[in-house]
């Protein structure tokens, strides 16, 4: 299977719901021939002690308990659906919600468990199967446990503030990925030229239906440019939108001989940006709960500040990390693959601007911006200062017009980690 399509399928599984109870279907008639198989080797275990009718009986309330339990998963998941992308943002559906294994994990229990006692009640008689009778009355305790268990996780899950972490450490993870190294100098090198190439010896345009660029297969690309001897230019960027016949590659030298075929399986296309290559995404997502909490109609700053709180995290993470080139080179260092990449600026600017503009005028995002941008400016080396000044100096132009009484601009420019009332 090529690449990309590999990718997309795995993409697909980690945020489809229905995987995971699929399986467990599955393994439930694999499980329930195991078990009538081990029965001759199972005569040690005690009999049911209630008889036949008390035994159909357990077995219809575990099948009556194990349908209302899948019944109030699912309904009690279509409401937090809507109410988390309602009130925070609807990025979350596809990153948190549809990701999430005990939820996954939970629905494949219910579905094993009532197949298992429906296969168990129709082999029920006067010498019951007491070893399977056992297991069923076993699975049925577990799942109502799971089921008690589900609603108290679901109630901690739906908050935001843990919404907005899980969103946080999955950006971690991206960071991890993309950026690996750590920042090795806090001078910056002085910068390098922008190597020239001439004009593209030929261009390969994005064939198939408008989608957004998910992920890219850099090591193949450097591998065919490698092979072919030349350079290969992705015009584009991950978690962009591409249009029909838009340029998605400029290819120069040798590597214009390459395959149009070859360069497209190595990059992964769908409809909505996910999380796995994209380091700006988790921003993104924390950045609209903010913006959505900021919102006359919602008017929740408190919840904005929780976003902001797992931002600080994440920027102190970018700005410790060496970002990486635009330009990829092989082994004997020359250059293959060049392709965009977000710096240390697009970082700051996502994180503060729409935040600043949307919620300046309210004290507790104000200050703690302010609070933020103190902190990183401290914990962060030199090369990474200028951008958050130049954040500070604007929340300053913002409130110098927003606040029309000086006393509360004074207030808002004090730094408060808390956003108001945690202040010294």
């Amino acid at each position: 299977m090529r690449w990309n399509k590999l990718y997309a399928l795995k993409s697909y599984m980690r945020s489809s719901l229905w995987i995971v109870p699929f399986f467990a279907l599955v393994l439930q008639q694999l499980f329930f021939r195991t078990a009538l198989a081990l029965e001759e080797w199972t005569r040690w275990v005690p009999l049911w002690p209630l008889g036949t009718e008390g035994t159909l009986a357990a077995l219809q309330a575990i099948i009556s308990l194990a349908l209302s339990f899948i019944v109030f998963t699912f309904g009690s998941l279509l409401v937090a659906i809507q109410i988390a992308s309602g009130q925070l943002t609807p990025r979350i559906i596809a990153t948190t919600l549809l990701r999430d294994n005990v939820i996954r994990f939970t629905v494949g229990l219910f579905i094993f468990t009532l197949l298992f006692a429906i296969a168990a009640i129709s082999r029920v008689n006067a010498s019951g199967p007491s070893f399977i009778v056992w297991l069923s009355g076993i699975l049925g305790v577990l799942s109502l446990a799971a089921f008690l268990y589900f609603i108290d996780y679901s109630a901690r899950l739906l908050r935001p503030v843990s919404i907005i972490y899980r969103v946080a450490e999955q950006g971690f993870e991206v960071l991890n990925l993309v950026y690996p190294n750590r920042l090795a100098v806090e001078v910056p090198a002085p910068d390098q030229p922008r190597p020239t190439y001439g004009t593209p010896d030929r261009i390969v345009a994005h064939p198939y239906s408008s989608a957004i660029i998910l992920a890219i297969d850099v090591k193949a690309l450097t591998a065919q440019a490698q092979k072919a001897n030349g350079i290969i230019e992705f015009v584009a960027r991950v978690g962009d939108f591409v249009s029909q016949r838009q340029p998605l590659f400029r290819l120069y030298g040798g590597a214009a001989a390459i395959a149009d075929n070859d360069l497209r399986d190595t990059v992964a296309f769908g409809r909505e940006r996910t999380i796995e290559q994209d380091p700006t995404f988790a921003f993104r997502v924390i950045v609209d709960i903010a913006a959505k909490a900021l919102s006359k109609a919602i008017n929740d700053p408190t919840t904005a500040v929780l976003a902001i709180d797992q931002l600080q995290r994440l920027l102190r993470s970018v700005g410790r990390r060496e970002l990486g080139s635009a330009y990829v080179c092989d082994a004997q260092r020359c250059l293959r693959v060049v392709l965009p990449v977000p710096d240390w600026e697009d970082f700051v600017q996502l994180t503060c601007r729409e935040i600043r503009i949307y919620g300046a005028e309210n004290l507790q995002i104000a200050r703690r911006l302010r609070a933020m941008i103190d902190n990183l400016e401290v914990t962060l080396p030199e090369c990474r200062k200028t951008a958050l000044r130049l954040e500070r100096d604007l929340l300053d132009r913002t409130i110098e017009k927003v606040y029309l009484l000086p006393e509360d601009a004074a207030l808002a420019r004090i730094a408060d980690t808390q956003g108001l009332g945690g202040s010294a």
